[in-house]
């Protein structure tokens, strides 16, 4: 048993279970079990485009996924309405769960999920894959070192997309239907930006969440794009802007007093298998103002595995550790997760109330 991989049961077949499954069959330490829909047809199609293995099992209901004892884990690509349902009941069957994000609709649904995964003794992770690719905790390094970078003052993070190659996107995606994704553009993509501040800031929440002026929503009501500004105690700020209405961009930019970090693929890698970034350090304007010295320097990071397989990895592995050794769920996926769901929360509160500041208070 100790050597047998983590086996995963696939709950929906969203676009995005695509990536992730084969995640799955790359990492080292998992494999897929079975594939749910709610329609058994639907399942057993996407088994097959997705090239699984001969024996996974086909299910054409979310419960039946639950009952099957051989199943370890779920990976769970759903609309964030149905989270709260399916992923307490995933906690309850004592599978452990890795969830696409946003995890909840709110801090409040988010406490829920925890609190079932914690009395069950099992694992959960949101699917943020980009913390887990090797150039980030490199990039963490550079923003870690006092004589390159120094303190942190500031982050600029963007991620936008505008779906040009899906003309029904606006009337038709999960991602703008208030009674699945009610957070659009904030919690899709949003998410990612207020991660990446977080993950600057060593997981430090800001007292103070503004959004500003010019969000735009739908006639749902469903956020389409909008921008924040967060502010700590000790002076750092940070803004970040989300957005269905823009061209494609990826970017975080941390200035520290001497130093600052660039990445403009922060999310998806322009390769699958090599990633950069680049730094500059106590930099100046030449004599005349003829250029820069030193230059700016690219970093290239090369892995053998992709980002989200690694991912993947890394919660297998915390998977083995609970059911091998005996090993207590790992808190710093969740509470992490929760400082995120956070700050969306205020600025979704923010926004509601007129773009007026919102504290943060307690974690």
């Amino acid at each position: 048993m100790a050597d047998t991989p983590v086996r995963f049961g696939i709950m929906g077949c969203a676009f995005i279970a695509s990536k992730v499954s084969r995640a799955i069959l790359l990492a080292p330490n998992a494999t897929i079990s079975a594939v749910a829909s709610r329609s058994i047809d639907k399942a057993a199609d996407f088994t097959k485009a997705n090239g699984f293995p001969p024996e996974t099992k086909i299910y054409g209901s979310y419960e039946s996924l639950l009952d099957d004892p051989d199943i370890d884990a779920v990976y769970m690509p759903l609309p964030t309405s149905l989270h709260l349902k399916w992923a307490v009941l995933t906690a309850q069957k004592k599978k452990h769960l890795l969830t696409e994000k946003p995890v909840a609709l709110n801090a409040g649904e988010f406490d829920e999920i925890v609190k079932a995964c914690e009395e069950n003794g099992v694992q959960i992770m949101d699917g943020t894959f980009w913390v887990h690719h090797p150039r980030t905790h490199k990039m963490k390094q550079f923003l870690e070192d006092k004589e390159l970078f120094g303190e942190l003052k500031t982050i600029n993070s963007c991620f936008t997309y505008f779906p040009y190659a899906y003309p029904e996107f606006f009337k038709d995606n999960i991602r703008v239907k208030p009674d699945l994704d009610a957070l659009g553009a904030l919690g899709d993509a949003g998410w990612y930006g207020v991660r990446s501040i977080l993950w600057a800031t060593d997981y430090a929440l800001p007292k103070t969440v503004t959004a500003l002026r010019g969000a735009v929503l739908s006639e749902a009501g469903v956020i389409l794009d909008c921008r924040a500004s967060l502010e700590w105690e000790d002076g750092k700020t940070a803004t970040f802007h989300c957005s269905f209405l823009s061209n494609l961009t990826t970017d975080i930019t941390a200035i520290g007093t001497y130093g600052t970090l660039h990445v403009t693929d922060f999310i998806i890698p322009y390769q699958e298998h090599e990633a950069s970034y680049t730094t500059s350090s106590r930099s100046i304007f030449k004599q005349l103002f003829t250029g820069w010295a030193p230059l700016p320097s690219e970093h290239a990071v090369t892995v053998d595995l992709p980002q989200e397989a690694c991912m993947v990895r890394e919660f297998a592995d915390l998977v083995l550790n609970i059911r091998n050794n005996g090993a207590q769920p790992d808190k710093k996926w969740p509470a992490i997760s929760r400082k995120t769901q956070l700050v969306l929360d205020s600025v979704k509160a923010s926004i509601d109330k007129g773009f007026e500041p919102v504290e943060i208070v307690g974690e």
